[in-house]
């Protein structure tokens, strides 16, 4: 168990594509949020949960935090993450991922490197929502949030969106971890992120076909 790390589980997510909440829907006989929670619980000594509905989440009777810079994204659940954790050295997870298995964050933690930011790629994208992010990103995060409205409305005028912790992994001298290569254990979907009913399902599916 890591005492020296913090886990950061972002669970601030409108689900505006799922419709209600995801952190509360079921796999098995649990919810996504407690499944998640019992996971980092034995891998980690030190959890957060950072929401922006607060009192859905006491009963877990770990500390909880909401966003300071409300409605920007999952930059913002990291970044109130790193200002609430008492180490340097964190792990961020989303809720969005239910697939992860504990080999493969102690594979992700354990990974050799002295950057700011540690984070896999497996399945074709960025899995930047599952790493290490250090204290030490705060200066940058908050940099990229004030530069961000400006951003936002050249954004909106040619009808795109950007990522704004991709950005912050691609502008930082960051580790990225090829997975599917150099963990021998990986499984394929780890990172399957659940954001429509069709993932939902999809998620159900394998697992039941696991068990």
């Amino acid at each position: 168990m890591y005492s020296d790390i913090t886990c950061i589980i972002l669970s601030g997510g409108k689900s505006t594509r799922m419709g209600i909440n995801k952190s509360f829907m079921k796999l098995a006989d649990d919810t996504i949020i407690d499944r998640l929670v019992n996971l980092c619980k034995s891998i980690f000594s030190d959890i957060l949960i950072i929401t922006n509905e607060p009192e859905l989440y006491q009963f877990h009777g770990l500390q909880v935090y909401t966003d300071i810079y409300q409605n920007i994204g999952p930059i913002g659940g990291i970044h109130s993450g790193l200002v609430n954790s008492s180490t340097n050295t964190n792990f961020v997870i989303s809720c969005d991922i239910p697939l992860i298995n504990k080999q493969t964050i102690e594979f992700i933690v354990d990974y050799p490197s002295d950057k700011m930011i540690k984070v896999p790629f497996a399945d074709g994208f960025l899995q930047q929502l599952c790493g290490i992010y250090k204290k030490d990103c705060l200066p940058f995060i908050e940099t990229l949030i004030s530069n961000s409205k400006d951003e936002e409305t050249r954004d909106k005028e040619q009808n795109r969106r950007k990522c704004k912790v991709q950005q912050l992994v691609n502008s930082l001298d960051s580790t990225i971890i090829k997975i599917e290569s150099e963990f021998s254990d990986y499984i394929p979907d780890t990172f399957l992120n659940m954001n429509k009913p069709e993932d939902y399902n999809r998620i159900k599916k394998i697992m039941n076909y696991e068990l």
